[in-house]
């Protein structure tokens, strides 16, 4: 399988700011409080030529712009708040700029829904104390455009508010997803229409050196000997190997279509370690590179990756300055979270219920 990317220009227009909901106090959950009622309506989709085409009848009040503050107990594991360096749950659109979305972790790193804006905002929370997901697909397979729907922010020089990654001895990517169409995608660079991408973006912080597609941290669907896999996939070193660790199962059997899933990966740079989890529990894998690719043995003690600020965060798909596309994402992602720091198997068990308790 081939994969091509074309480079356009940025699209899609911000939607008019919404209403200001007031903000919970600290200690208090971090969901909507005294929204206006139209604000709680939800949104709808429709599905044109077999994509799902999202439209939001009303949307989630945004929060007010701000500096990083500490995540709210009531939807982070305790322990692991202290290392939540960014984490979206798609219910705080920037004020004056719905088509961004409010960093709810302690550094402040806001995303762009790149391409479809605040109606990529749709009303299906992944669990009971969510109300909005948003929604990534490919809007045109015939067409060589750059339109499909993702989301991330990209510098290229770094984003210096995500420098808890410069140099991390370990990192952790989780969050929830659910596919809602065809993965994966026909490849839209190429006029074989038999072509897709050998990958389908799930969540992914980039490297320090990345043109937009490399990272350092990925969780992602992608083609191992010619079959489909979910992989955690990192790179200590920029422009250095990367290694992947794939689950044994069918991919299709741990992202169950139309079901949302709760992935979690973490990364060691120190031992050269990974591990993937579904629904709080470990999935069985094994590593496609034999060998050091990540050049962890020996002297110097800690093995740490790159000193760079990472260049960005994509979601969805690559290329978050929006500038190519590239193995995009039929599916809505809600909850998703970035560690500076491996998270234990029993911490991600601990998060995945603390999401999944029935709230009244």
């Amino acid at each position: 399988m081939r994969v091509h990317r074309l480079g356009i220009r940025h699209g899609g227009a911000a939607a008019d700011p919404l209403p200001v909901a007031r903000r919970p106090r600290p200690g208090r959950s971090r969901r909507l409080v005294a929204a206006p009622l139209a604000v709680l309506l939800g949104g709808s989709l429709a599905v044109t030529s077999g994509y799902a085409r999202a439209s939001v009848a009303a949307q989630p009040a945004p929060s007010a712009a701000g500096g990083p503050h500490r995540p709210y107990s009531r939807d982070v594991q305790p322990s692991m708040a202290r290392n939540l360096v960014a984490y979206y749950d798609f219910e705080h659109p920037v004020w004056g700029n719905s088509a961004q979305e409010r960093d709810q972790g302690l550094s402040g790193t806001n995303i762009n829904l790149i391409n479809g804006g605040a109606a990529m905002r749709v009303r299906d929370g992944a669990y009971p104390g969510s109300r909005f997901s948003i929604q990534a697909h490919q809007i045109d397979p015939a067409v060589a455009g750059n339109d499909d729907w993702k989301a991330g922010v990209h510098s290229p020089t770094g984003v210096a508010s995500l420098n808890a990654f410069n140099g991390v001895r370990q990192t952790s990517i989780m969050g929830w997803f659910k596919m809602t169409g065809p993965n994966p995608s026909p490849n839209s660079n190429t006029p074989d229409p038999a072509d897709h991408y050998d990958a389908i973006g799930l969540a992914g912080l980039l490297s320090g050196d990345s043109q937009g597609h490399d990272v350092r941290a990925l969780l992602e669907v992608i083609s191992v000997s010619g079959k489909l896999r979910v992989v955690a996939l990192g790179r200590r070193v920029d422009g250095g190997s990367s290694q992947t660790f794939a689950a044994g199962d069918d991919w299709q059997s741990v992202l169950t279509p139309g079901t949302w899933v709760f992935l979690a990966a973490t990364f060691d740079f120190d031992t050269g370690t990974m591990a993937l989890y579904k629904n709080g529990r470990p999935l069985a894998g094994f590593y496609t590179l034999p060998g050091d690719p990540w050049g962890v043995s020996g002297p110097p003690e800690p093995d740490l990756a790159s000193a760079t600020d990472p260049r960005g965060i994509k979601i969805g798909g690559s290329f978050p300055q929006n500038t190519r596309e590239g193995n995009p994402c039929n599916c809505r992602m809600d909850g998703l979270m970035f560690l500076n720091r491996a998270v234990t198997a029993a911490e991600v068990r601990q998060q995945y219920r603390l999401a999944t308790a029935h709230r009244h």
